[in-house]
C-alpha cells in the first residue's frame, strides 16, 4: 500500500492474537494508578519530613550561640566565688546580676542545667575521674562536679564533667 507521497503507508501495529486490547489498557491504567497513588504517598512524606526539619531548625538553631554563651556564665560565676569575701561588696554584686541576666536569657532560650543527682548518668555526665568509694557513698554516685553541664530543650549542650565513685 502506498500513501499520497508515493512512500510506504505504516502498517497497523500487530496485536497479539491472544491479548484482549481492553484488558490490556485496563491494567496499564491500574498500574498508573498505583503510581499516582505512590507519588501522592511520597508527596506527603516529603512535605511532612520538610516540616520536621522546619520545626527542628527553629527550635535548635540557637543551639551554637548558646554553647558560646557557657564560658561566659563560667566565667561569671567564677568571678563572682573570687569576689565573696573581699572588700569590694558593688563588684560582686554587679557581677551577680549580670550572671543572673545570662542565666535568665539562656533559660528563655531553652538552656537550662543539668541537675546533678547522685548516680552517674552517662548521656548527661563525662566521668573526668574515679575515687574510691568514701565512706557512706555508693559506688557509681557523683562525688563532685567539675563543670556544671547544660541542656538545649532536650539537648545535651555540655555533659556535666563530673568525679565518680567507682566500684570494687
Amino acid at each position: 500500500m502506498t500513501d499520497e507521497t508515493g512512500g510506504e503507508a505504516p502498517e497497523a501495529p500487530e496485536q497479539d492474537e491472544g491479548v484482549d486490547p481492553v484488558k490490556s489498557l485496563e491494567n496499564r491504567v491500574a498500574e498508573l494508578e498505583k503510581e499516582l497513588q505512590y507519588s501522592a504517598a511520597e508527596m506527603v512524606n516529603v512535605r511532612q519530613r520538610a516540616a520536621k526539619e522546619r520545626s527542628e531548625a527553629m527550635r535548635y538553631g540557637g543551639m551554637s550561640m548558646a554553647l558560646r554563651m557557657l564560658p561566659l556564665v563560667d566565667s561569671l560565676e567564677k568571678a563572682l566565688a573570687a569576689s565573696d569575701g573581699e572588700g569590694s561588696e558593688a563588684l560582686g554584686e554587679g557581677v551577680r546580676l549580670t550572671l543572673e541576666g545570662a542565666r535568665a536569657a539562656l533559660e528563655a532560650e531553652g538552656v537550662s542545667q543539668i541537675d546533678v543527682e547522685s548516680s552517674f548518668d552517662p548521656t548527661k555526665m563525662e566521668a573526668i575521674a574515679t575515687v574510691p568509694v568514701p565512706e557512706g557513698a555508693v559506688a557509681g554516685s557523683v562525688i563532685e562536679v567539675v563543670e556544671v553541664g547544660y541542656m538545649y530543650h532536650d539537648r545535651v549542650l555540655r555533659a556535666a564533667r563530673v568525679i565518680v565513685a567507682e566500684g570494687e
